[in-house]
């Protein structure tokens, strides 16, 4: 028996009519920063879709840095061409928010966490990492990831010097006169690396204003605050790590490199990279990490690195799917397989407990360094006025012509003043 295309097309559609509702799929279109991510988002996407086979999770292309991705939602954002779900860097999460809220076009959170339950947030998110995408007191995001700058130090080099593998310094003038006995330009090792000049956002800046107890920006966020003497320390720090500290003024990711390749004593950096600087090391030398250095103990902060996975879907099947995706990927079990493969801050409260990440902590002490600076964690500052990505790599130029000699810091701070203060006003 034969039967036509419009019998086929009618048994078709009377079998679809009659499977049930939880059987039909739903694709989210899902965009991250950093093509090396991949390690770990498809490996959580994976286990995601094992557990949930009616959402399919579909991945663009991703964004080259935080900054890229931004540029992306904003020109998406015009074209209604948005993903359903993005990562925004805390960084530049405010004007990301401003802009698709006033447009309609990302989803406030609030609703979907009070329908969990009274213990859900409390259980599972710590309230310092919540509030970083809490605006105007709603929430329109929840940490994925989170960060704050870390030291990766050779101990052997360290010893070699004479310094205390266990006692590392705490300041930035320990550590740049520790650096400068490291350095040993006959066997081709350098002090040091603080990669500020070629740093792909402000986060290795603002660290070094916030942690002698400098900000970014004023407290209402309209004026920067570094126009004295934290940014002016900054930028005398800056120049000393290449004068004192024998920094080489090399690419950031060639830092990482000749780190690995034992050829850097000490290098400022992400934990982000952790896993993948431990692989670089290999049997090489003892590999060590240690919290961040503060100037001002009292007053002083380092910014929080990351992101925040956000919905932007306005479809009401795709926002469900999408919640669930959400709370999976910032869930416990999503959270081990990020860390373990980056070396980031756990951003579950219940992650680092025993069923999950306790005992890896306690085979790799290198990884429990960001969880022992969680009490400087700060905001990280972006710029009013939609400027912020091109703000700082105007910015980047002038630290790196302070570092190379070409300007005194005291002239590198009034340049990037003015210029900060003229493109925060859209000169």
């Amino acid at each position: 028996m034969f039967l036509t295309k419009r019998s086929l097309l009618a048994a078709a559609l009377s079998a679809a009519a009659i499977l049930p509702a939880h059987a039909q799929q739903i694709t989210l279109d899902v965009l991250y920063c950093f093509p090396s991510f991949a390690r770990f988002h498809e490996p959580v996407a994976a286990e995601f879709m094992k557990k949930n086979p009616n959402i399919k999770i579909n991945f663009r292309a991703p964004s080259p840095t935080y900054d890229d991705g931004h540029q992306v939602i904003l020109r998406s954002a015009l074209t209604r061409q948005l993903p359903d779900i993005f990562y925004s860097g805390f960084h530049l999460l405010p004007e990301m928010v401003r802009t698709l809220d006033a447009r309609g076009q990302i989803t406030v959170l609030d609703g979907m966490l009070a329908a969990e339950g009274a213990e859900f947030a409390k259980t599972n998110y710590p309230q310092s990492l919540m509030s970083l995408a809490v605006f105007n007191k709603k929430t329109y995001g929840i940490a994925f990831n989170a960060s704050n700058p870390i030291v990766y130090f050779n101990a052997d080099l360290v010893k070699k010097a004479g310094g205390d593998p266990n006692n590392f310094p705490k300041t930035f003038d320990g550590i740049i006169k520790l650096a400068a006995k490291i350095n040993d330009p006959a066997n081709g090792i350098n002090g040091m690396a603080y990669d500020v000049h070629g740093w792909p956002d402000s986060w290795l800046f603002e660290a070094a204003i916030g942690q002698a107890g400098g900000r970014l920006l004023n407290a209402e966020g309209t004026d920067i605050a570094f126009d004295g003497p934290a940014g002016l320390n900054a930028m005398k720090t800056f120049r000393r790590f290449v004068t004192e500290g024998g920094m080489q003024l090399i690419d950031w990711d060639q830092s990482r490199q000749q780190f690995g390749a034992g050829k850097i004593g000490i290098i400022f950096s992400t934990p982000a990279h952790l896993t993948q600087v431990t692989g670089l090391v290999g049997n090489k030398f003892d590999l060590k990490t240690s919290t961040f250095p503060m100037d001002d103990p009292k007053n002083g902060y380092i910014p929080t690195g990351g992101n925040a996975v956000v919905m932007l879907t306005q479809d009401a099947a795709k926002q469900k799917a999408a919640w669930e995706f959400i709370k999976f990927v910032t869930g416990p079990e999503a959270q081990k397989i990020v860390v373990e493969m980056t070396g980031y801050l756990p951003t579950n409260a219940r992650a680092s407990g025993a069923d999950f990440l306790g005992p890896f902590y306690e085979k790799n002490p290198n990884y429990k360094t960001p969880i022992l600076q969680i009490d400087r964690a700060g905001p990280w500052g972006a710029y009013p006025g939609g400027n912020t990505v091109r703000i700082w790599r105007a910015q980047r130029d002038i630290v790196g012509q302070v570092m190379r000699g070409e300007k005194t810091p005291e002239q590198g701070l009034a340049d990037i003043v003015k210029t900060t203060r003229d493109m925060m006003k859209g000169a």
